[in-house]
């Protein structure tokens, strides 16, 4: 039987404070890029209490996906969008979610984000990845960003980090390990790395600016 919304806002709040809770609760945080990073940083968030989720990529769930994205062998072939939100669904039934199933232009980028507190950079393609952190920091300067750089391969995950670029910019990775044919993604690394991007988002909501 799935819990009453006031059955699991409280057990969040036992959790979390009552004050510290509203704030999760009345954050919207977008999430741009649905993979290994954006999926995991979406259950972070979702099972945390945040109020309403913004979710963002245009592509399908593929098979090559399963060893590190939040999906499950019988989505592939769905829109991550569409996917995405009903396991989220499962885990957190009361959060509401927007999705846009849509790449991230400079015309729609201003639109799609409005509505964001917090935006999370998680794509892989470096393309996106640039015009995305140019068009926040250069148009959206009261919103933070929290991006991703570095998780490839089997390496510590001691070296994964995250740095204070600016006031509103946050960097979450190990700086260098770029995926190649000679290193992959891992979920285990890959979920690190999520992780300090959720825990960034949290922090912020809590008032809490350092890195």
């Amino acid at each position: 039987m799935i819990p009453t919304k006031d059955d699991m806002y409280k057990a969040l709040e036992e959790r979390h404070g009552k004050e510290l809770q509203k704030k999760f609760a009345s954050a919207a945080v977008a999430v741009c890029g649905l993979g290994g990073l954006g999926s995991h940083i979406a259950f972070a968030l979702a099972r945390a209490g945040i109020g309403r989720l913004i979710l963002i990529d245009f592509d399908r769930v593929d098979i090559s996906n399963l060893n590190r994205q939040q999906y499950k062998a019988d989505q592939i072939g769905r829109n991550k969008t569409e996917a995405l939100k009903e396991n989220l669904k499962e885990a957190a039934p009361y959060v509401e979610i927007k999705t846009y199933c849509e790449k991230l232009t400079e015309k729609n980028i201003p639109q799609l984000l409005n509505e964001a507190d917090i935006i999370c950079e998680a794509f892989d393609d470096p393309e996106y990845k640039a015009l995305l952190t140019d068009m926040v920091l250069s148009l959206m300067k009261e919103k933070y960003l929290v991006s991703a750089s570095g998780m490839a391969g089997l390496g510590s995950g001691n070296a994964i980090c995250t740095r204070k670029v600016t006031e509103h910019f946050y960097l979450c990775g190990d700086g260098v390990s770029e995926v190649s044919e000679e290193m992959g993604l891992f979920s285990a690394r890959v979920m690190l790395c999520a992780a300090h991007q959720a825990q960034t988002v949290l922090r912020l909501l809590a008032g809490e600016h350092d890195a």
